[in-house]
């Protein structure tokens, strides 16, 4: 059963000035998805589509990016590509308190200026 569907949008030159403060990557993404890929237009889709997942996931929860830190809830990666939505802390505690256990799967996308996620979480 699905108890939640979220989905966000954003740009992916707002995460430029974010790439040149290593303070605000360490403020809202975790250590697992911080990016080590030199090229600045990578670095930039990476991080935008991942900030998506983070509010997408909110969305999803009902609660909006409130009541949990948004490092901790993540994406890792498979060796394929494919993301997996991670969360911990704060988010995971949330989660249960809301929903008790379930799965949570997560698509990113972008295109040109864009990026986009979409949360789903079931039972």
């Amino acid at each position: 059963m699905i108890c939640g569907i979220g989905i966000d949008m954003t740009t992916v030159e707002r995460f430029l000035t974010w790439i040149e403060k290593p303070e605000m990557i360490d403020r809202f993404f975790n250590k697992e998805e911080q990016c080590s890929n030199p090229n600045i237009i990578f670095q930039k889709e990476h991080y935008a589509a991942r900030f998506a997942a983070k509010e997408a996931f909110g969305k999803a929860l009902g609660t909006g990016i409130t009541g949990f830190n948004l490092s901790d809830v993540y994406i890792k990666s498979e060796a394929n590509g494919k993301p997996i939505l991670k969360v911990m802390g704060s988010a995971q505690k949330k989660l249960k308190e809301i929903f008790g256990d379930c799965k949570l799967h997560v698509s990113l996308s972008h295109e040109r200026n864009n990026a986009v996620a979409v949360v789903i979480i079931e039972k």
